[in-house]
C-alpha cells in the first residue's frame, strides 16, 4: 500500500458535507454555537474557583448540572420523536443564550452568589440535554446510510474543534479581557448559531406515532434494554467518564501544580479536545471497520492509562500531551459508539434513543465532578486523578466481561478492508 493511499484510508470521510448542503449548515451552527458554550465551561469554574478556592464547590456545578441534565435527557426523547427537530433547536439555542446572558449579568455586577451561579447551570444543562440529542437525531435524516458513518464522524470532528478552540479562547479572553466579555461571546455564539438554523429544512421523525409521554419514553428505554451492545457501550462509558474524567480539578491543578493560571486552565480544558480533534481527522478506518465493539475496549484502555499517567505528571506540556492522548481514545470510542447506536435504532425511535445515551454520555462527566471534586478534596488533587483511571479500568474490564456482546459485534454489511 502506497503512503497517499494510506493516508486516504485514514482521513476523515468528508463525503457527506458535500453532497448535503443541509448537513453541512447543521455541522457550521454546532460549530459556531459550542465554540462559544465551550468558553463558558471554562469560565463558570474558573468564577466558581476564584470565589471559593474550593475543589469541591467546583464539582458541586456537576451536581448542580446532573439532575437536570438526566431529566432533560428523558424529556427530549419524546418531544424530538413527536415535534419538528429543526423548530426545536431554536428554542434551545435561543434558551441557552439567555442563559448565558443571565452569567453575563452577574459577572458585571460583581460577585454573584454560589446559588445563583449553580441556578444557571442547572437550567442550561436541561436545555442542552434536550438539544444534543435533537441535533445528532436528524443526522441520519440529512445524509444517505452509506455516509452515515462518515458523517457522524464530521459531526464529531466539528464538536471536537469546538472544545478545543472554545477552551483556549476562553483562557485568554478571561486572562486579558474578564469574565463578562467571555459570557457575553457565549451569548454572541448562540445569536449566530440561530440564523443558521432557520436555513435548516424541517424534520420530523419518520413513522413517529401519538402516544402518551410516559409510553413513549418507555418505548425507548425497552428498545434500549434489547440491545446488549449498546447497554455495554453505555457502562463502559460511564466507568470511564464517572471515575476517569479529572475535569473538576483542573483549576486546582492549574494553580498549585502546573503553576499556569487561567491561561494553563484553559489549556487543560482544551487539551483532551485536541487529541480528539486529531483523531477525528484520522477516523476514515472506522467507516471501513466492522469490528467497531473490540475497538471500543481498547479505546477505553487507553483512556484509563492516559489519566493514570496525567496524575503523576508535573510539568504543563506532558500533562498536555496525556490528556490529549486521553481525548484521542475517547473520540475513537464515541465514534464507534455511536455508528452503532444510530445504526441499530429505528428511525421512529431515534431522539429516545439517542436522548438515553446523550443522558449516560453527557451526564457521566457531572458524576464524575462530583466524584473528583470529593476525593480531590479529601486527599488531594493528585490521588483523585490517579484513584480515578485505576477505577476506570477496573469498570471497564467488568462492563466487557457483563456484556460480551460488544467485543463479539460485527456490523453487518462492512467486511475490515
Amino acid at each position: 500500500m502506497t503512503g497517499r493511499r494510506f493516508l486516504a484510508r485514514l482521513a476523515l470521510d468528508t463525503r457527506a458535507l458535500r453532497e448535503s448542503p443541509a448537513f453541512r449548515r447543521l455541522c457550521i451552527g454546532q460549530l459556531i454555537s459550542l465554540v462559544g458554550r465551550q468558553v463558558t465551561v471554562v469560565a463558570v469554574p474558573f468564577q466558581v474557583y476564584s470565589l471559593t478556592r474550593s475543589s469541591l464547590a467546583v464539582g458541586g456545578l456537576g451536581l448542580a448540572q446532573a439532575v437536570p441534565l438526566i431529566t432533560g435527557s428523558l424529556v427530549a426523547g419524546p418531544i424530538s420523536d413527536r415535534f419538528d427537530r429543526r423548530r426545536i433547536l431554536l428554542g434551545t439555542q435561543l434558551s441557552l443564550a439567555a442563559c448565558s446572558g443571565m452569567l453575563t449579568v452577574g459577572a458585571v455586577l460583581g460577585h454573584p452568589p454560589l446559588v445563583v451561579l449553580y441556578t444557571i447551570v442547572a437550567v442550561a444543562a436541561f436545555v442542552s440535554a434536550v438539544d444534543s440529542p435533537t441535533r445528532q437525531a436528524m443526522i441520519p435524516g440529512l445524509v444517505s446510510a452509506a455516509r452515515l458513518p462518515g458523517a457522524l464522524s464530521v459531526n464529531i470532528a466539528f464538536f471536537q474543534t469546538a472544545t478545543v478552540a472554545g477552551p483556549a479562547v476562553g483562557g485568554l479572553v478571561i486572562a486579558g479581557l474578564g469574565l463578562p466579555e467571555a459570557y457575553a461571546l457565549d451569548v454572541a455564539g448562540f445569536a449566530a448559531a440561530v440564523v443558521v438554523i432557520l436555513t435548516l429544512p424541517a424534520q420530523r421523525a419518520g413513522g413517529a406515532r401519538r402516544e402518551r409521554p410516559i409510553a413513549a419514553l418507555g418505548r425507548g428505554f425497552a428498545f434500549v434494554r434489547r440491545q446488549p451492545v449498546i447497554l455495554g457501550g453505555f457502562g463502559m462509558d460511564l466507568a470511564a467518564m464517572v471515575f476517569g474524567l479529572p475535569r473538576a480539578v483542573f483549576p486546582a491543578l492549574a494553580v498549585a501544580t502546573f503553576h499556569s493560571g487561567p491561561v494553563g486552565l484553559g489549556l487543560l480544558y482544551a487539551a483532551p479536545g485536541a487529541g480528539a480533534m486529531v483523531a477525528a481527522l484520522t477516523t476514515g478506518w472506522l467507516s471501513r471497520s466492522s469490528r467497531l465493539g473490540r475497538v471500543i475496549i481498547v479505546a477505553f484502555a487507553t483512556w484509563g492509562i492516559a489519566i493514570i499517567l496525567f496524575g503523576f505528571a508535573r510539568a504543563l506540556w506532558l500533562g498536555l500531551l496525556l490528556l490529549g492522548i486521553a481525548g484521542a481514545a475517547d473520540i475513537v470510542s464515541e465514534v464507534c459508539r455511536t455508528t452503532i447506536l444510530q445504526t441499530e435504532s429505528p428511525d421512529a425511535l431515534r431522539g429516545r434513543v439517542t436522548s438515553v445515551s446523550y443522558m449516560v454520555v453527557a451526564g457521566g462527566p457531572f458524576v464524575g465532578d462530583i466524584e473528583a471534586g470529593a476525593v480531590a478534596s479529601a486527599f488531594g488533587a493528585e490521588v483523585s486523578v490517579v484513584s480515578g483511571g485505576v477505577l476506570s479500568l477496573i469498570g471497564l474490564a467488568t462492563a466487557a466481561i457483563a456484556f460480551p456482546a460488544v467485543w463479539a459485534y460485527r456490523r453487518e454489511g462492512f467486511r475490515d478492508r
